[in-house]
């Protein structure tokens, strides 16, 4: 590494780290996990997309987009339709009841046992997910940067660590307002660099991109097998990106920190017009990587870049860590580097900062409430510990990932299992009062297993396994519910939003 980069690197770890200080005052519970219900639009919203835009998305997006084709960019359609629904479903209910985390709300509407139960699955599948995310950044980071994997995941993890231990909410989301603008940044100056570097402009750029190929933005081929096929972006990333925004403890902490419920709103419309900033930008990146090596496919391999890409699929995965090794300028690839370290902290303060909340309100507070401390400060010393043993667990699992080979690929299959059982519960506790407790746990039991087996059984494009878990929690949901009577409830969505008022 260049000194230049370096210096870029140090100066955004220590910006960073900063902040972790100056929110470190005066912190109690409640500033510690929802930063004293003060946020405002601009923070909601770009770390709601910060945090859900994980380190892999960095990657993965322009790796698509070379590779495969640009109909992963439906994506921002189905984020589109679904944002209303959060925005007038999810979002006012969790302001009007004042919870404390989504799975609160499940206890109000059913029983304390689907609380645990969807709490207790949050918390594995988050750890794991915090684990696969960090360990498939630190690839590229530890490549461009010349150090090793292990110490990419221990410096960052430990980093962030501690700047959540110190500022809780308030300075993750701070930092990842940071890291948005840093995103955006490196995403702006890669696509220059491109573009000097082809010696083509844009218009000879897309034209390259789309010579001799169809099919490339849109295809409507009723197929579970095809990869990233439009019904399949269409349906299963709506499903995916309304159980991410509308029932994870991670976006739904954000919207308890607003100060209002029409901020957490506006927060949540900032969120999907970063989006569509970020993700366009990216694809473009894929567009403009693919033209640079047609050009010049011996950066890559042996061949022509069509061969190339059939012969060795996975290296449209280090497609834009090369160029950056070799083209980007002192300076900029550290910038580049920021970037990626900043996606990966992003995914490591948001998972650590939502598990502990959940572990301290809905299994401690809610099961051992005598274990909770009456002083303050000490309540506050427990609650930092945590984050510090939650944070070492997901560093440790970060570093035996690789080893294990395709931990990651089923850490992706539990979430899209648990995913759609749990967006499932959730509609059902709003909108059906026929709905029961029994029904649900029997719901997000069996659908869960089922979900699993059919992804170990059927080689269906990964998305498809979101509306299959979603319709069959649904189904097996309602008609569970008729082993027990119906219970009279006031947490129906319409109850709610007629009897209890909102804030501006």
């Amino acid at each position: 590494m260049h000194p230049l980069d370096i210096a870029a690197v140090t100066v955004y770890l220590l910006l960073i780290l900063s902040l972790g200080f100056a929110f470190g005052r005066n912190q109690s519970r409640r500033e510690f996990f929802v930063a004293g219900g003060s946020m405002g639009w601009l923070a909601v919203g770009l770390s709601v997309m910060a945090t859900l835009f994980s380190s892999n998305s960095f990657v993965f997006y322009p790796s698509a987009a070379l590779g495969n084709s640009l109909r992963i960019g439906l994506s921002l359609v189905a984020f589109s339709l679904m944002t209303p629904i959060v925005i007038w479903v999810f979002i006012p209910v969790y302001a009007r009841l004042k919870v404390q985390t989504a799975y609160e709300y499940l206890e109000l509407r059913f029983h304390v046992s689907v609380r645990i139960l969807a709490s207790g699955l949050f918390v594995l599948l988050r750890i794991g997910w915090m684990a696969s995310a960090t360990y498939a950044a630190s690839i590229v980071v530890s490549s461009v940067a010349g150090v090793s994997q292990t110490t990419v995941i221990v410096g960052l993890g430990a980093a962030s660590v501690g700047y959540t231990m110190l500022g809780g909410l308030r300075a993750v989301m701070w930092t990842d307002v940071v890291q948005f603008f840093v995103f955006a940044l490196t995403i702006i100056a890669t696509l220059v660099l491109i573009v000097l570097h082809s010696d083509s402009n844009s218009s000879e750029i897309i034209r390259t991109y789309f010579d001799g190929r169809e099919g490339l933005v849109l295809d409507f081929t009723p197929s579970l097998t095809l990869p990233y096929g439009s019904w399949a972006i269409l349906i299963g990333v709506f499903l995916e990106g309304l159980s991410a925004f509308g029932c994870d403890q991670v976006a739904v902490q954000r919207y308890l920190s607003a100060r209002s419920e029409r901020t957490s709103q506006w927060g949540a419309v900032l969120n999907l017009a970063a989006m569509w900033i970020v993700l366009p930008g990216l694809l473009m990146i894929g567009v403009g990587l693919y033209s640079y090596f047609t050009k010049y496919p011996a950066e890559l391999g042996d061949g022509t870049l069509t061969e190339i890409l059939a012969s060795q699929p996975k290296v449209a995965d280090r497609a834009m860590p090369e160029f950056v090794r070799l083209h980007f300028p002192p300076g900029v690839a550290g910038l580049f580097l920021a970037a990626l370290m900043a996606a990966i902290m992003s995914s490591i303060d948001s998972g650590i900062h939502s598990v502990t909340t959940s572990l301290v309100v809905d299994f401690r507070d809610r099961l051992f409430p005598r274990l909770r401390p009456t002083d303050g400060r000490r309540e506050l010393r427990v609650i930092r510990l945590m984050v510090v043993v939650i944070g070492a667990m997901a560093i440790t699992l970060a570093c035996f990932v690789g080893p294990l080979g395709n931990v990651f690929d089923i850490g992706k299959k539990l979430t899209a299992a648990f995913g759609g059982p749990l967006l499932a519960i959730f509609i059902l506790a709003l909108f059906c009062r026929r709905a029961t407790w029994l029904g649900v746990l029997v719901s997000i039991s069996l659908s869960t297993v089922l979900t699993l087996v059919l992804m170990y059984t059927q080689d269906w494009f990964a998305v498809w396994y979101w509306p299959f878990g979603f319709g069959m929690s649904l189904i097996l949901g309602y008609s569970a519910s008729f082993l027990q009577p119906v219970q009279p409830t006031k947490f129906t969505f319409f109850h709610i939003m007629q009897n209890t008022p909102g804030s501006d």
